[in-house]
């Protein structure tokens, strides 16, 4: 059912129409908002026009239709490219949920300040099927009253926006260490498919007991969480010591099999290091304060 009191809001550009920026502008569509799309590539606008948007054929065009413009780019950089081409940017707002680093939100919350851009930064956390839907997660920082403002259309995305404060880069600083998370989790369970299928294990198999794992982890994430707040790594349910000896199993399983144990042995070095330290009796937690530098 359409939201009425979207409908009667300015419409919304949506520049960026790859696989997330589809999904964003199809959401606002479903639900109503009046939908501007542009992309380099102007066939890929065409479901979207299918279903309601209006394609524009310059960016200008696009931002001069629009009071709020989403970018959904493919770096900061491409960002700054594609914003270049309108210098007009009196009374509106620009939502940027483009992938970044911190550093580099940053750096283009300043290049759209010294322009009189009032931005809103953002990081979706949750993959393109979830977006306009209660499993979408994205998480917002930047200028307070423009996201305020701007609460009901991002509304459409799904879930529960989540505003972080005034630092732009305070969204981006999620994103990347939850991609951290993502890659080494990623990296991991397919090294373990890897060396379960040297072993002669079934991938189906394998899968049933890999599955497992993830409740672990949410478990660990919170217990290592109070941990690293309180500044104590009581070693009851594991310790450094015992995790050099599981990993020393690891890399000798591997190595017998001629798969590749670089990122093993790199996990390998910082557990010596704690261990060297003294700390070989402390919980794994202990293992996230050794790699910041003191």
């Amino acid at each position: 059912m359409t939201d009425q009191h979207l409908t009667e809001r300015p419409p919304v550009a949506v520049l960026g129409l790859g696989p997330m920026g589809r999904a964003l502008a199809a959401s606002l569509v479903s639900a109503g908002v009046p939908t501007v799309v542009w992309n380099r590539t102007p066939e890929r606008a065409a479901p979207l026009v299918a279903l309601g948007a209006t394609a524009a054929p310059t960016v200008a065009d696009a931002v001069r239709a629009c009071s709020l413009v989403v970018t959904c780019l493919i770096d900061p950089p491409t960002v700054r490219s594609v914003l270049a081409h309108h210098d007009d940017w009196a009374g509106r707002t620009l939502v940027d949920v483009t992938t970044a680093s911190p550093d580099a939100a940053r750096g283009l919350a300043q290049w759209a300040a010294a322009r009189g851009i009032d931005l809103v930064k953002g990081a979706i956390l949750t993959p393109t099927p979830s977006i306009g839907t209660q499993a979408a997660g994205v998480l917002y920082c930047g200028s307070r009253p423009a996201f305020d403002a701007c609460l009901p259309i991002l509304a459409a995305f799904g879930g529960t926006p989540a505003y972080l404060g005034e630092d732009p880069g305070a969204a981006a600083a999620y994103d990347v260490a939850l991609l951290d998370l993502f890659a080494t989790t990623v990296s991991g369970l397919t090294h373990a498919f890897a060396l379960a299928s040297a072993e002669g294990i079934a991938p189906r198999s394998f899968a049933g007991y890999a599955a497992g794992i993830a409740p672990m982890i949410g478990e660990m994430a919170g217990r290592f969480a109070d941990q690293l707040t309180d500044g104590r790594f009581p070693g009851e349910r594991s310790t450094v010591t015992s995790a050099a000896s599981g990993i020393a199993h690891v890399i000798e399983a591997a190595d017998l099999h001629g798969i590749d144990t670089g990122a093993l042995r790199a996990a390998q070095a910082v557990i010596d290091r704690v261990i060297a330290n003294g700390h070989g009796g402390d919980g794994l937690a202990r293992l996230a304060q050794a790699l910041t530098p003191a």
